[in-house]
């Protein structure tokens, strides 16, 4: 089962945002090589805060901009040769119906409270500021720019009444507090078992261990699962008429939904178990580094919490950041490049080499067009492509354009065979541990 984290789709992705959905390609196609059965799922993150801000700026209604952008990336992602067995979209109505049973068994297992909660309100937009609509100083690192649910530098959680200075996201006010009821998921109950899972996986990398761990050390808190939006799906919770569940709530689950979808489409509405509830079975999540409590803490918490026998990631697989020209890509400032801009401009194999040679597996990595067309020219045409010219035009010129029969193997052959063995067994053993750089 290989997941790729689902892109917000508030404007199209940029070459960063694709990072984790390429590898999660590469290593899906290297593994159906091998003879696995694979299934390859994503969608598209259209609920939440990151919409609903963007739609208010553009003065359009959420769904109207995430029709839109959605039908834009699903033909891009086309376009970048990403072989997606399922991707959906959190308004999917398989997705919508499985993330409202799915949180109701987890209140009848009785993981879920109610309880009231003071959030910032701004008083000018006449509205709760939940997630991305409020911005602030982070009480732990000291990043002027964090948000209300997550601070974007030092990667903790956020809770939005703790941010300093806050402001309105859409009108810049400082917001009132004001209090409401929401509905928490009681992850202090989980904290051992998730913490347990943790520290026995052995295939967790060094950086995501560590930083989950470091969580977990700090103690977890009670999270709430609603929001006081209109866009989104609705709570399911007695008592929760005109909430909706947090977007990360939900689209944290999507993977499953988006397997679910996939077999329904093909007659099998029970093939999706093999995948998820199978104890053979090997989940794999690519994500950037940014969203790594949200699949080894989150995640596994909630699917605990269902009792529905699901498997927790088998790895979870992130990336550091990738910055342009040594800055973060910003849509506002036009720092960067975006996936459909990146095609107007080279062929989506170029993209595809270039960013996975690229990739920041351990480290932030920082594109340059001067490393563009040095791996292009360098790799791509003179190395692989000259040894492709050469061999062929070989074969041409000698043989009449027909590949020869071998003959006798000479110890030159031999020893020629036995380094390309060697090469390939580094090769696969890269692949099968999901370091793509050193594949590469």
């Amino acid at each position: 089962m290989i997941c790729a984290a689902w892109p917000y789709i508030n404007y199209i992705p940029h070459l960063g945002t694709i990072i984790p959905l390429l590898s999660a390609d590469v290593v899906a196609r290297f593994l159906r090589m091998r003879g696995h059965e694979v299934l390859f799922v994503s969608g598209s993150d259209e609920h939440g805060t990151p919409i609903e801000v963007e739609a208010v700026r553009q003065g359009v209604e959420p769904r109207e901009l995430t029709d839109e952008n959605h039908a834009k990336v699903v033909e891009l992602f086309r376009a970048w040769g990403l072989s997606l067995d399922s991707y959906i979209r959190t308004e999917h109505p398989v997705h919508k119906e499985f993330i409202k049973r799915f949180y109701e068994r987890v209140y009848e297992n009785g993981y879920v409270f109610e309880r009231e909660e003071a959030l910032p309100y701004c008083e000018n937009c006449q509205r709760f500021l939940p997630d991305r609509f409020v911005e602030g100083t982070c009480p732990y690192c000291g990043y002027e720019r964090a948000r209300g649910d997550q601070c974007e530098k030092c990667g903790r959680l956020m809770d939005p009444a703790k941010l300093i200075e806050p402001r309105c996201a859409i009108c810049g006010s400082r917001p009132t507090i004001r209090a409401t009821r929401h509905w928490f998921l009681d992850l202090p109950r989980l904290e051992g078992r998730v913490k347990a899972y943790v520290a026995s996986n052995e295939r967790f990398s060094e950086p995501v261990r560590a930083f989950s761990l470091k969580m977990l050390e700090e103690g977890l808190r009670p999270r709430s699962i609603t929001r006081d939006t209109k866009w989104g799906i609705e709570a399911p919770f007695p008592g929760a008429e005109g909430k909706t569940i947090y977007c990360w709530f939900e689209a944290v689950l999507g993977y499953v939904s988006a397997t679910i979808a996939y077999f329904r489409e093909r007659g099998e509405p029970d093939g999706w178990l093999k995948f998820w509830k199978d104890p053979s079975a090997r989940t794999v999540f690519f994500i950037g580094k940014d969203n790594i409590p949200f699949h080894t803490i989150l995640l596994p918490a909630l699917l605990m919490a269902s009792e529905g026998g699901y498997n927790l990631p088998w790895d979870v697989v992130s990336n550091e950041f990738l910055l342009w020209e040594g800055q973060k890509f910003s849509k506002s400032r036009r720092i960067g490049i975006w996936i459909n801009e990146a095609l107007e401009l080279f062929p989506a194999d170029y993209w595809r080499f270039v960013l996975v040679a690229l990739r920041p597996e351990l480290r932030d990595s920082n594109f340059t067009w001067e490393q563009f067309l040095e791996k292009v020219n360098a790799d791509l045409n003179d190395t692989i492509g000259n040894f492709i010219h050469r061999t062929l035009t070989f074969i041409w010129r000698y043989f009449g354009g027909k590949v020869p029969e071998p003959g006798p193997m000479g110890p030159r052959d031999e020893e020629a065979l036995e380094l390309l063995r060697e090469l390939f067994g580094q090769v696969t053993d890269d692949l099968e541990n999901f370091r793509l750089k050193s594949a590469l």
